[in-house]
């Protein structure tokens, strides 16, 4: 299904896409959009299980007893899984029109992931040192959603995962992020049971605050 926000594509694949498609896909579209031949799109998506290693992944935290394909992904960060029930977000934006900030793009990213999150009443957080998106505290603090980004003549690439309701267990086959002192958690484990379309829904309703933050946090910086 594809929809248009002003001028930014919406992508949602109702099936799983193969990671290797994603990936040609999100090179083809980046070039284009540098070119001006395509706009800007987001992709929100399903995996089959797999693991990507970002360009900081230690060997030593990759265990994959099940076996599951394991890609490089071009993007910054360490060991990522995703799989079914995890709602992928690809992010390909023109930064050259939009402050020409990294570190402002990724925090306006962590914020859409936290927005997103609180219209199913989950208080979510950063943590200091930590990457990725928390919920809970104390002892029950776990990672709920992970981020990786590549920025390419400045146009940006990846982006971010929502664990929705995915198999908690696959994560057993690295080390996420490279965080071993702390778990993973989904919606669904915080008792938030809920379809990818609800999700979808609400990052969409989210997007315009990311696109503000995107924005003016840039013009400040």
């Amino acid at each position: 299904m594809i929809q248009h926000s002003g001028d930014i594509e919406w992508k949602v694949s109702n099936r799983p896409v193969a990671y290797e498609e994603a990936l040609a896909f999100m090179e083809q579209r980046a070039a284009a959009i540098r070119t001006g031949d395509a706009g800007e799109c987001i992709w929100l998506l399903e995996h089959p299980p797999l693991f990507t290693a970002g360009t900081s992944a230690d060997p030593a935290e990759l265990f994959n007893p099940l076996g599951f394909p394991v890609f490089n992904a071009g993007r910054g960060g360490r060991y990522t899984y995703h799989g079914p029930g995890q709602r992928v977000g690809y992010v390909m934006l023109d930064l050259e029109k939009r402050g020409k900030d990294i570190r402002c793009f990724v925090h306006a990213l962590e914020g859409w992931m936290i927005d997103t999150l609180a219209e199913f009443g989950v208080s979510a957080h950063r943590a200091e040192g930590r990457i990725g998106i928390w919920a809970g505290i104390g002892p029950d603090e776990a990672k709920i959603g992970a981020l990786g980004v590549r920025v390419k003549r400045w146009v940006t690439l990846h982006g971010f995962a929502l664990n929705v309701a995915p198999d908690l267990s696959h994560f057993t086959g690295i080390v996420p992020c490279g965080i071993a002192e702390f778990g993973v958690t989904s919606l669904a484990k915080l008792g938030k049971q809920m379809p990818l379309e609800r999700v979808d829904a609400a990052l969409k309703q989210s997007f315009p605050s990311f696109l503000n933050a995107l924005g003016s946090r840039c013009k400040e910086s």
